[in-house]
């Protein structure tokens, strides 16, 4: 059977308005003290990679990922020392917690208890409807939503048989009969994701919900693979839909540490203008006009910087064809020739500097640059 666009979530069409700079309207769910959707900034999420048990050791893990820029964080809840792990991690956590679920309804409930601030579960997949009542009401006595995380992987065996193989209909089919679900209990209070590895099916698939529904979405590409890999579909994927105005939360997936995925996403955000940098280096691709070495200071700058949270941008160009122009637009720049460079500080020419003190230099107008206000 059909499932059919529910009419309370439906929304107007907005291909129109899908360019950088236009958000697509949805309605607004808050996570903790984040809030997602409805015209909110665009939040950085990542997922803890220890054993929940571990109480300290997945503490640790999501205080490097606060320091790295991250809004949100999910927990796995398993087994039941995960379960009973819940408490202290809530308690403990410096963001916002959100436990995920898969199958088992009580370890739902346990984390709703425990006071986390979402729980990411598909309702059709814990059991009885009265099992799912049982999770939504607790989630509504304690005013926290639910994400709906569909994956091309693990889609229902109806759905699939019905289209033959993973489709974007086939994503948003799925999503929608869980969501129906949820909105059936009166519960609206949701977000979906619909993820897959291969970053064009999720691009369509999100697109489908974005044009059919007002729900905020969390953008990822699944399992997107080691940080080379992974880094590259993630930023293609999610950063095109955001480009279009898509995406309300994201979370890049990689086979790295949570910081590292945040530092990605956060990236993302900072190519698209939606979020404020900190350190931005820019420096050319280098040819045979080459005339100092890039690659060197480059490194070291990266090294140096490391941490710094000013939101500035650094341009260091090894020659003379597009260094000026390119310097004289970033906030600090160094348009290289033989051996020396030209300081540039908001367009304007400060002095010549040796090949051998450029890094310094730079990181002391790093040190002594103020943001505009």
């Amino acid at each position: 059977m059909e499932i059919p666009v529910l009419n309370n979530t439906t929304a107007p069409p907005q291909h129109d308005t899908y360019r950088v700079g236009v958000r697509r309207r949805t309605r607004q769910v808050s996570i903790g003290d984040v809030k997602v959707g409805g015209g909110a900034p665009i939040s950085v999420q990542t997922m803890t990679k220890s054993k929940t048990s571990d109480v300290d050791a997945t503490i640790a893990q999501i205080e490097r990922a606060a320091e790295s820029g991250c809004d949100i964080v999910r927990v796995t809840v398993n087994d039941k020392e995960a379960a009973l792990a819940m408490s202290d991690i809530v308690r403990r956590s410096p963001l916002p917690v959100v436990a995920d679920i898969h199958f088992n309804h009580v370890f739902a409930l346990k984390s709703i208890e425990a006071g986390v601030a979402k729980v990411r579960i598909n309702p059709g997949n814990i059991g009885t409807r009265e099992r799912i009542h049982q999770v939504l009401r607790a989630a509504q006595e304690r005013e926290i939503p639910i994400r709906i995380g569909v994956n091309s992987g693990s889609l229902e065996e109806d759905i699939l048989n019905k289209h033959g193989y993973p489709t974007a209909e086939a994503l948003y089919e799925s999503a929608m009969r869980h969501v129906g679900l949820c909105e059936d209990f009166g519960f609206r209070d949701v977000i979906v994701s619909v993820k897959s590895t291969d970053v064009r099916l999720m691009i369509e698939a999100y697109r489908l919900v974005a044009e059919r529904t007002d729900i905020p979405l969390h953008l990822g590409v699944t399992e997107a693979g080691t940080a080379k890999i992974g880094t590259i579909k993630s930023a293609v994927g999610i950063g095109t839909l955001l480009a279009e105005g898509i995406g309300d939360t994201i979370r890049v997936s990689l086979t790295d540490e949570p910081w590292k995925e945040v530092e990605v996403g956060k990236e993302i955000l900072r190519s698209l203008s939606l979020a404020s940098r900190n350190v931005e280096l820019i420096a050319c691709p280098t040819c045979g006009r080459l005339e100092v070495d890039l690659f060197a200071i480059m490194a070291e700058l990266e090294k140096r910087l490391e941490g710094v949270k000013k939101p500035v941008k650094i341009a260091v160009l090894g020659c003379v064809v597009n260094g000026p122009g390119e310097a004289s637009e970033a906030d600090i720049g160094i348009a290289a020739g033989k051996g020396v460079g030209i300081l540039y500080r908001k367009g304007e020419v400060i002095r010549r500097v040796q090949e051998s003190e450029i890094v310094d230099v730079i990181v002391e107008e790093v040190h002594k640059f103020q943001p505009e206000e």
